[in-house]
């Protein structure tokens, strides 16, 4: 299969009808052989019966339906674990991303060789205060901390090479940062491409204000698991030894006073609560670094998500059974 669309999306149910055309119109010109992955993450209007109509008009297309509210990433993740195509495209349902960009990014990745494109809708539609700014002081940031060059990192619309989305796991909120994740993965050609963005035509917007600061932190964990998720000890261990060492030097030099000296009342100096509060602290420090190893090798799944229903014509499923998302079933 050439092609595997992933669209995450909650009460869309005006979009659907003409994206799927869309999407149906741009596989068929280009006679790609496809999949189209519809992701209901918990929506409240009739979203998940226009992608039942939809899928029984087109056995191209798939869908599954969370059985409440998971988030962006959940959506996403579920996808990339059900997607089969050599290249998996994902854009949003909001008809803001254009399926006629998928031919080129198609392209990029099995003729260019990335193994990431992501889209730069370099000329935006939306408010300016409210996400244009607050944008690119998020791309900002984000190159600046992580070495990934995007100007848009965050556009729903990329492609990636099939074995890139079978190696990464996306949780939380960390959507935004998929090039980062695919770049600390081992992924090193991610490119970028302009594409059009549309203004949106069908409901409104999905984001808050509560994505700054959610951005932020999940930002501070990739940056965290890239560098140390493997080896907490060398973090919290190098800092534990450097703080019990100072909290070690002021307790030496106080007994040296005390003993060679004859200093009195040692303990009432400042300086000996902070080599007694370093001490502690270098030791708790430490001991975390011996616990983030031991919770590194044990670690259970993150991902598992209640799906209501799932709809593929190869293998239907209809319940409210766990579905789990194993890491390392899906890695190639």
């Amino acid at each position: 299969m050439n092609i595997s669309v992933i669209v995450p999306l909650k009460n869309e149910e005006e979009s659907l009808p003409e994206l799927t055309a869309w999407i149906e119109k741009v596989m068929d010109a280009h006679h790609f052989t496809y999949e189209v992955w519809m992701i209901d993450d918990g929506s409240t209007d009739d979203s998940w019966s226009v992608i039942q109509q939809l899928a029984a008009q087109n056995p191209c297309i798939k869908g599954i339906k969370f059985q409440r509210n998971y988030g962006k990433s959940a959506a996403l993740n579920e996808g990339f674990s059900a997607a089969q195509g050599d290249v998996v495209i994902t854009m949003d349902a909001d008809l803001q991303d254009s399926p006629d960009e998928i031919p080129e990014l198609y392209r990029m990745i099995m003729e260019d060789g990335y193994d990431l494109v992501s889209g730069w809708k370099k000329k935006r539609y939306d408010n300016t205060f409210t996400k244009n700014i607050p944008s690119k002081l998020y791309n900002y940031t984000t190159t600046r901390m992580s070495g990934v060059k995007l100007h848009d990192m965050n556009c729903g619309l990329k492609s990636y090479r099939k074995k890139v989305v079978k190696s990464i796991e996306v949780y939380g909120e960390m959507h935004r940062y998929i090039p980062v994740i695919a770049k600390w993965n081992g992924f090193r050609k991610i490119g970028e491409k302009v594409v059009e963005h549309r203004a949106r035509k069908y409901g409104v917007t999905k984001f808050g204000l509560e994505r700054f600061i959610n951005g932020f932190l999940d930002l501070a964990t990739i940056m965290f698991i890239g560098k140390f998720g493997k080896r907490p000890m060398h973090l919290f261990g190098a800092l534990g030894s450097l703080c019990f060492f100072v909290g070690f030097v002021v307790a030496a030099y106080l007994a040296l006073a005390k003993i060679f000296f004859d200093k009195v009342n040692m303990t009432d100096r400042p300086l000996f609560y902070f080599g007694l509060l370093c001490m502690i602290i270098g030791s708790q420090l430490f001991l975390t670094g011996f616990i983030g190893e031991l919770v590194t090798r044990n670690a259970t799944e993150r991902n598992a998500y209640l799906v209501e229903e799932r709809m593929d014509h190869t293998q239907p499923v209809t319940d409210y059974d766990l579905q789990v998302s194993n890491l390392a079933e899906r890695r190639l």
